[in-house]
């Protein structure tokens, strides 16, 4: 324990919240040397700068009075992730099954029954216009991923209640490590990675991450490219003071389509039977997507005192995003004609995050105390414009996917032009305190967020000048009680808020939505085994619904409230030196509990009351298959509603993965460091689906399948 420090933590408290600068945890990974015996203790990702998502402190996941799950590096890369999707498939109380398999250019998930699109970069949240230009993240430069469940804002203002994804960088190791990867696939499927990491001198170490990849699109005619590259540098300016440097860029010249199809044809034979999972509704001469996006940034980690640390991290982004594509408007009562109309949006953001943290740890007495105070900033600037008209319709039994003819499309006419711009600003002002006192933990924190928002310019055909200003305060407590046979209870309470634009139809502003979670639970970390069990309820209020008073559709009340409430069962267990079983279970009952639109006691789309999934490894450590991994999963994925008002169901689903690897030194150590990984999902071609209502569904991923050369040196 740190020394003991005598004074009034409410004075210091205030006299840090005044310091003027801005400052996050830096998220620097450092893989530590394990044991076999003891590698199920271990995070892949534990550096001396490294921090947990749920605290913003090195509080392990086992000892956080909140649910928190870690993908580590060796899944990622068993499992040939290369989304976030991917990545998080097999965790449990999230749904990725959301937009199906054509569609890869956003990150787009569920978590306890609320739809999120925000995902976070080593602590700092990717910058999203809300309309179609989001940064993404490729796998290759991802070291872990952390799922914090559960309400979040008190950390990290405004977000959705069920949760968060936050993506751990491949930080600059000071050993050499260098890697050369191929991979060939199905879908015409060429990748290459890159990845070198080392020492430039005794106070620099650097890291490259690289990817170039192509393949066709799931949708006929469709195809999908990126160019990736993220340098970084370790600088240790003196023995108390690291800085970290690092970029992100990230080329998408192509990235699929964007277009959905009607539930009769997919989720449901019509008169003319199913389409093919290949379908596409779109147009081979209106469908682009160029996205570039651009991340500059840093983190700052200096040791004030024995006591004190400071820790700051800044991100500068730019990306742009230009898109053809068509949507549908109506099917024809033939159900083979789809009447259709083309639009193009061109976008562009540019903003800043940066967040201050100052870290004590001490002693009072007894007790072991962290307190953290910070600071956090973020501003976006997006300018977008829009342009929607009229497009041929197409037969989806039979398509022309060339009808298209560039010159013919009356965007002047239409009323839909769009030409405005969107500034969101938040900042907040946080505090926690972390107590150790004997074998309990303790964390209550509390954080005030101001919110500012506007769009003004033309949008729809009509001049807009929206604003929103909001703040909200947001609390958090739990406590944890570690037992000396591993096994740990909690109880935590949490709130998030999300901020709402618009106005009901008196022009009074809506206010903030809010959110609170119940959690309680046990976890259980021995040497071979960590478990997870926990039960929650949240309550989501001031949700938008229709005016009852109203005949325009469009006006809303803020009267609607949603609960999600269940039980997330998570494990992780190595059956022996060579079999490691890993399974989720989650059992969730997500609820309209209040609403003017006729959807009371209806669930929301997206939301499978069950889930399941495991995936078993098993890597000989003597014998002849020395060498050699084997895995295989298993997903399940129940019912889901097909529309807002519960008319019908999208059926449940069972999907299985597979993935074998052998490291060819075992056959010569001539062959040191080459390896090779065959990785197989959706083995028996399931066709499932998924639906936001009847007139747009998706098909789910296609089978696929890839197989890796890697050379490591």
């Amino acid at each position: 324990m740190k020394p003991s420090v005598q004074f009034q933590l409410t004075l210091l408290a205030l006299a840090i919240t005044s310091v003027s600068s801005y400052s996050l945890a830096a998220d620097t990974s450092e893989k530590t040397e394990i044991n076999l015996e003891d590698q199920l203790d271990t995070l892949v990702v534990k550096g001396q700068t490294y921090r947990n998502t749920a605290t913003k402190t090195q509080l392990d996941p086992e000892e956080t009075p909140q649910a928190i799950s870690v993908i580590e590096k060796e899944a990622l890369q068993q499992r040939g992730t290369e989304t976030v999707a991917e990545a998080v498939r097999y965790t449990p109380g999230i749904n990725t099954e959301l937009r199906g398999g054509a569609v890869t250019r956003l990150d787009f998930f569920n978590i306890r029954g609320f739809e999120n699109d925000k995902a976070y970069y080593d602590g700092l949240q990717l910058l999203y216009n809300d309309w179609n230009l989001q940064p993404q993240i490729d796998m290759a430069a991802v070291e872990q991923v952390e799922v914090f469940k559960g309400p979040t804002s008190t950390l990290y203002g405004a977000m959705p209640p069920g949760g968060m994804v936050n993506l751990i960088s491949k930080a600059p190791q000071s050993e050499s490590q260098h890697s050369v990867e191929l991979t060939l696939g199905s879908d015409n499927k060429r990748e290459t990675q890159i990845d070198s990491t080392g020492a430039i001198n005794d106070t620099m170490n650097y890291r490259v991450v690289g990817l170039f990849r192509q393949k066709d699109g799931q949708a006929v005619t469709s195809e999908e490219e990126r160019i990736m590259i993220a340098p970084s540098i370790d600088w240790k300016i003196s023995d108390n003071t690291m800085l970290n440097l690092n970029m992100y860029y990230q080329k998408d010249p192509s990235m699929g389509v964007y277009s959905t199809l009607p539930s009769k044809g997919t989720v449901y034979s019509g008169i003319n039977g199913k389409l093919s999972s290949d379908s596409y509704a779109g147009d081979t001469n209106w469908e682009t997507y160029d996205r570039d996006v651009l991340l500059l940034g840093y983190k700052l980690d200096h040791n004030i005192n024995n006591t004190w640390r400071f820790l700051q991290n800044a991100r500068f982004t730019t990306a742009k995003a230009y898109q053809e594509n068509t949507y549908s408007s109506s099917l024809d009562s033939d159900e083979r004609t789809l009447n259709r109309r083309a639009y193009l949006t061109d976008e562009k953001s540019e903003g800043i995050n940066i967040d201050n943290q100052f870290s004590g740890l001490f002693d009072v007495g007894n007790a072991e105390l962290n307190i953290l105070v910070g600071v956090d900033y973020l501003k976006l600037k997006s300018d977008v414009i829009y342009e929607d008209a009229v497009a041929p319709s197409i037969d989806l039994y039979n398509p022309d996917h060339k009808q298209i003819i560039r010159d013919n499309i009356d965007f002047a006419g239409s009323g839909y032009s769009s030409d405005f711009t969107i500034d969101k600003e938040q900042t907040g002002l946080y505090l926690q305190d972390q107590i150790r006192l004997d074998q309990w933990v303790f964390i209550a924190g509390g954080r005030y967020d101001q919110f500012k928002s506007t769009e003004t310019g033309v949008k729809y055909g009509a001049a807009t000048n929206t604003k929103v200003d909001q703040s909200q305060f947001s609390g958090r407590a739990g406590a944890l009680y570690e037992f000396e046979n591993g096994v740990a209870p909690f109880v935590s309470y949490a709130q998030s808020f999300e901020p709402i634009t618009g106005s009901d139809r008196n022009g009074k502003t809506f206010d903030t939505s809010t959110a609170d979670q119940w959690e309680a639970g046990l976890k259980y970390k021995q040497r071979n085994t960590t478990a997870s069990a926990t039960a929650f309820e949240i309550t989501k209020r001031n949700v938008l619904t229709r005016d009852p008073d109203s005949s325009d559709y469009s006006q809303k009340v803020q009267v609607g409230e949603m609960r999600s409430r269940g039980i997330e069962l998570e494990l992780q267990h190595a059956m022996t030196p060579d079999i490691t079983v890993k399974a989720a279970y989650t059992l969730q009952d997500v609820e309209v509990t209040k609403d003017n639109s006729g959807i009371e006691g209806n669930t929301p789309v997206w939301v499978p009351e069950k889930q399941f999934n495991t995936w078993l490894t098993y890597a000989p450590t003597e014998g002849k298959w020395v060498g050699a991994s084997f895995g295989t999963g298993v997903r399940y994925v129940g019912q889901m509603q097909l529309d807002a008002a519960n008319s019908n169901t999208v059926p449940s689903f069972t999907l299985v993965d597979l993935s074998i690897g052998y490291d060819l030194s075992a056959l010569s150590p001539q062959w040191q460091g080459a390896s090779v990984t065959f990785a197989m999902s959706n083995v028996f071609d399931e066709t499932y689906y998924s639906c936001y209502d009847a007139s747009n569904c998706w098909f789910g991923d296609e089978r696929a399948y890839e197989i890796s050369a890697r050379y490591e040196f």
